[in-house]
Order: structure tokens, then sequence, then C-alpha cells
């Protein structure tokens, strides 16, 4: 089952709003089959890995990191190829959270005379897949918050130079989560400062580009911005309010940009309402890139399902710096977000360090 969630992890960027999934065939100790869902709209994991196997399939184990389709969608159900193929045991890592779906391909293979085992790494699996479970669960995407700052927490110096603070290493780490994302989310504030493009670049255009999403309540964003005259299969949605000029949004769907009027909250974009929208689009991943103001916003309103916060090597100090999270922050230690499952990992001179928020008590909790 390792085998098969490593081999699922290689779908990452490419299979949504599909999972990831995994598959390796087993007959008497010997791996004969391995498979894992390439791309939205390809062939399923088990169906790659029971080619591979062949006839030798007949009788062997089928290890799948979740539960076989019993549906047609863009393939024919995976329950038909692996009964066709003779397995006499599936063993499986987790149940599809979709209702009308969960257990349907369990109890079917059953029926059929299959053996069928449940929950071998299962919290393994859920974690590898764990947007596509909240996006089925809840109908929001999962967001993950991304920053890149000074050992003091700083993403800027005061006069506001911030390139490059981190080094090669943790710059690729980040190109690899706009690939693995559905869509990547910045402030107008960033989009004037930085000029920034928000596409993937990785070696050999490995990669794919994330829907750009720009947080503009007023429309403040240039007509001349890098991000609206891209070569890229992504789009761009523009997310704004009521007070938007009527022209501005005419011009900016004049350059293919989308503009999203969403209700308004303390004069921003109203954040509850844009995951809901972008949920609604079938976006599963986010990945909040700042600046510190909408990065705080997130933190404040319990948002962030997931964070990365690149360090390197440097002290900025200063008053004026600009600090990584922003926002209204915490007045009691009691309502900062604590931290859980935090992994430190060293990429080159920098650190990264990702972990999980827990819901702590907020204001009149």
């Amino acid at each position: 089952m390792q085998t098969a969630l490593r081999l699922a992890a290689r779908g990452a960027g490419w299979v949504s709003p599909n999972p990831m999934v995994g598959a390796v065939v087993v007959r008497e100790g010997e791996v004969i089959g391995r498979g894992w869902h390439r791309r939205y709209g390809a062939p399923h994991a088990e169906v790659e890995a029971l080619a591979m196997a062949g006839d030798k399939a007949r009788g062997a184990t089928l290890y799948v990191t979740l539960e076989p389709c019993n549906h047609y969608g863009q393939t024919p159900p995976c329950t038909a190829a692996i009964l066709a193929a003779g397995v006499r045991r599936v063993v499986v890592a987790t149940l599809d959270p979709n209702p009308a779906v969960t257990g349907g391909g369990a109890e079917f293979l059953r029926k059929n005379g299959i053996q069928v085992d449940l929950g071998l790494l299962a919290s393994e699996a859920r974690r590898l897949n764990e947007a596509w479970f909240k996006w089925l669960e809840t109908g929001l995407p999962f967001v993950i918050a991304k920053a890149a700052c000074s050992l003091d927490g700083k993403v800027a110096t005061t006069t506001g130079d911030s390139q490059w603070l981190t080094g090669e290493l943790a710059r690729a780490f980040g190109h690899h989560l706009r690939h693995a994302c559905d869509a990547i989310l910045v402030g107008v504030g960033t989009v004037l400062a930085d000029d920034p493009q928000l596409t993937t670049r990785l070696p050999r255009r490995r990669g794919k580009d994330p829907i750009r999403v720009v947080l503009d309540s007023r429309l403040r964003l240039p007509l001349t911005a890098r991000l609206l005259h891209l070569k890229s299969s992504a789009p761009t949605w523009i997310a704004t309010t009521s007070a938007a000029p009527p022209d501005k949004i005419k011009a900016l769907e004049g350059l293919r940009a989308e503009v999203l009027v969403l209700p308004a909250e303390e004069g921003q974009v109203a954040l509850k309402p844009l995951l809901r929208e972008l949920g609604r689009r079938q976006v599963q991943s986010l990945l909040v890139e700042g600046g510190p103001e909408v990065l705080g916003s997130f933190f404040d309103q319990r948002l962030v399902d997931k964070f990365y916060f690149f360090y390197a090597p440097k002290i900025l100090g200063g008053r004026e710096a600009y600090p990584a999270v922003a926002g209204r922050g915490a007045a009691r230690l009691i309502e900062a977000p604590q931290l859980t499952n935090l992994s430190i990992r060293r990429l080159g001179p920098d650190l990264m360090v990702s972990g999980y928020p827990i819901r702590a008590p907020g204001p009149g909790d």
C-alpha cells in the first residue's frame, strides 16, 4: 500500500477534479503490476496496474488507495476491470467519501465473490487527497497558506525589497505547490508591488499553471499587469465588490479576465462567499500567497487548512519591515491559532515549516 500511495502522488496537479489514486497487483509476494491515475480522463490506477499484470492478475491481490469506482464517468467502472481480471482479493485504504458512491464499489466486489479488506493506511490515504476530501464533504476548497520570509518573520525590508529572500530549492518547491493546486490567490497589493505572473515555472515545462485569483475590491489592478497578458491555458479571475467601476470591469473582461462581483465585508471582498464560489467552480485546492494583509485575513477568519512557511537565514529587522502575516492578529494568546503535525525540512540554506492550524477560540467565543 505504501508503494501504491507513492504512485498515486505522481498524479498531483494533473487529475483534479478527480482524486490521486495508486494501485499495485501482488502475487505470491511479488509485485506484478503498478499503476496510477495520470491525468483527468485517463485510465484509472486499477486499470493500469491490471493491464501491466496481464494474465498473472488472476488469483492475485490488488492494493488500491481509494475504493474502486462502480459507475460510469470519464472512464468505465474499475470494478468491472477487477472482475474481468480474476483478482481474488482487493485491499482498499479508504472508502470514497461521495455519499452517492461510498461503499458501492466494495459491496459490488464482495457480492461477486472477491474478498475486500478496508482501512490499510487509511489516514495516509486521506492525507494524500486532503483537498479532494474537504471539497467533497464541504463544497469548499482546501486552503493552503504560503509565505517566504526572513528568520524574524519579515517578507520585505522597510523599503519593500523582497526578491529574492529564499534560495532556488525553496522557490522550486513553491512552484511545485502551484502545480499541485487548482488555484492561486493574491491581493491586488501584491500585484501592484511585484507585478507577478502567478504561473508555474518548473524545468522542461513539467507543471501546469493554476487558476489565478486576485482580490481587488475596487479594481485597482492596472490593465498592464503581466498576469493579464500571459500565454497560459489557466484563466485569471478578479474577485471584486459592487464598488468596482463598471468601465473597469468591461476593460478587464476585454483582456479575457473574468470578474467575480462578490459581497463585501468592511470594504473588502468577503472571503467566505469567495470560497463558496470557488468551490462551486470545482476549485478543490487554493494556494494563498499573500500579501501580509491577505494572509492575515485568512488566518484571522480561521480559513487556513494547511501552511508552508519558508525561512531564509536572514534577519531583516526594522519596525516598518513587512511581516509575513498581518491582519488583526490575536489580542490574547488563547485566540491565536494553534498548530499541529509540524514538519521541518531543509531546502538548501532555507528551512521549510509546514503544518495544520487547529481551530482556537476566537473573539467572543
